[in-house]
Order: C-alpha cells, then structure tokens, then sequence
C-alpha cells in the first residue's frame, strides 16, 4: 500500500492528487529524489536530501520545509507505509501558478513524499546480465541544464529509453553532446578492465549517484583501483565487465552493448563482489 504525503497532508495512492496548475506540471519546474528502505531502514536519506535541496537552490526554489522537518516527515511516512522494503520519492515541484512561466507567480513550493514497494528484476537478470544499446538522444547539455540538478524534466531520458524499447533492448547508454559515455536512461555506468573500475567523472556531465557514491567508498575499501575519468564506446565495448547502478537498479551487470558481447557475456567476478558487498552495506 502506498503512503502519499502532499502538503502536510496524508494520503493514499488513490486519493493523492495535485493541482492542474502547478508548474511541475505544466512546466516540469522542479526537483525529485529516489530513496531506497532496507529492512524498515531508510538508506543514505542525508545524502538524498542534500542532493534534493541542492538541485532545488541551483534552479532558485526555496523548499519551504527545513531539512531535519522532512526527514521526520519521511521516517513517519515509511512507518505508515508498513513497507520494510519499499522506495520513496520526493518531490518539489514550484507550486500553483498561473499558465505562464513567471516563477514569481507561485507563491510557494508543493512538497510530495511517496512511499510505495518496488519492483526488481529478478535475480536471474543480474547475473545473466542486461543487453544495452547506444541511443543517439544525448544527455542535455550541461551548460543548458546541469545533469547535476535532479529535475523534474527527463525527456531526454525517456526518449533515449524509447530508443532502446524500439531495438529490443533492456537499457541504454547515453551520451554527452561531445560523444562520451555519460549515463543510463536512469544509472550510472562501470567498467572494468584489468581489475580497475572506471566511471566517468561526476564534473563532466552526468547525475552524480548517491548508489554510484557508495559502489566507489566500497571498492575502494576492498582494495580496487577506482577511477573517474572519460569514457568513451571503445572503453565499453573492450571491458572485462561493465554494470549500471542506482537507487532501484542498485548494482545490474551487462553482457551485451550494441552487438558486442562484454567479457564473458555474463556477470563477471568483480561484479558479483561489489553487488555482494553492496548487499552487506545496506543491510548494516
């Protein structure tokens, strides 16, 4: 069952409803974050909220509720939920306006917290591994809009998803407008050759991933040689392994990219560790 929270009121899936007018809406004007609950224990939610309020002063929205007042409100929310393992979503839309695009003619921000179950593939997927296409949407320009703001408007991603849809594919890999490996429709991505992971770099372009964060403090503490430097197809295409992570993905490998099978064309040793490991962390 979902637990919907809107504007200091409670609410479930059925009954949760926003104003036609809000500019989230209308506009996709604002800011959202996707958090993971581990055995009725929310993961890194510090870390999330420090993104969402983050994203929402680099695009000039005040959130109109403190940070210690959200965090209650959520850990409330996961309690009503019932769910031990579930997801939230927070939202941060500009609010009510009118249908012009003026900011200043919505008077305060509306504040979403969903509660709700996920659901992830099954364990067969991430061993056999996902098959990936390049999509030829790129991510948006970062001079545009920064990838480092969470925002409301993923067109580009759902684009470059329908791209990877129509070729029968499970995900995609997005480019940068300069044609270096970026991100997932959703994840951020790894590669491994010679028992070094690399990602590219948070600075060059791409969403910054609370799960990615994580992946790299434990593969460090492992003893891994972790780098964050571009990447480009050939890097991919040549790697021992390479997998996507996220908050819903969490660690997913990949065995195929555009034709040419990675590794083993299954998920490989270093892989299987981290997942392990990551496994081990949110359960701590």
């Amino acid at each position: 069952m979902a637990t919907v929270w809107i504007d200091g009121k409670w609410y479930d899936r059925e009954t949760a409803t926003v104003s036609v007018y809000d500019h989230g809406l209308l506009y996709g004007d604002g800011v959202f974050e996707g958090t993971r609950v581990y055995g009725g224990k929310i993961f890194r939610l510090k870390e999330h909220l420090d993104r969402l309020y983050d994203s929402a002063q680099a695009i000039w929205l005040a959130v109109p509720l403190p940070k210690e007042e959200m965090t209650a409100i959520t850990e409330e929310a996961v309690r009503r939920s019932g769910h031990a393992e579930g997801y939230i979503r927070h939202i941060v839309t500009r609010g009510v306006g009118d249908l012009g695009l003026d900011p200043r003619k919505c008077p305060r921000a509306s504040v979403i917290i969903i509660v709700d179950a996920i659901q992830l593939w099954p364990e067969e997927v991430y061993r056999a591994g996902l098959r990936v296409v390049t999509a030829g949407t790129p991510i948006p320009h970062r001079e545009s809009l920064s990838p480092r703001v969470k925002s409301l408007n993923y067109l580009a991603h759902i684009l470059a998803k329908i791209e990877g849809i129509q070729a029968g594919a499970d995900e995609v890999i997005m480019l940068d407008s300069a044609g270096s490996v970026a991100e997932g429709s959703g994840q951020n991505l790894f590669v491994v050759k010679g028992g070094r992971l690399r990602t590219p770099p948070a600075y060059g372009g791409i969403l910054r991933g609370v799960t990615r964060d994580a992946v790299i403090e434990i593969a460090e503490s492992a003893g891994y040689d972790v780098r964050e430097e571009p990447l480009n197809r050939y890097d991919v295409y040549t790697a021992d392994e390479a997998f996507f992570t996220g908050t819903a993905t969490e660690i997913v490998s990949i065995r195929e990219v555009d034709g040419r099978v990675i590794g083993a064309g299954e998920e490989g040793p270093v892989t299987r560790d981290l997942r392990r490991r990551f496994q081990a962390l949110v359960r701590d």
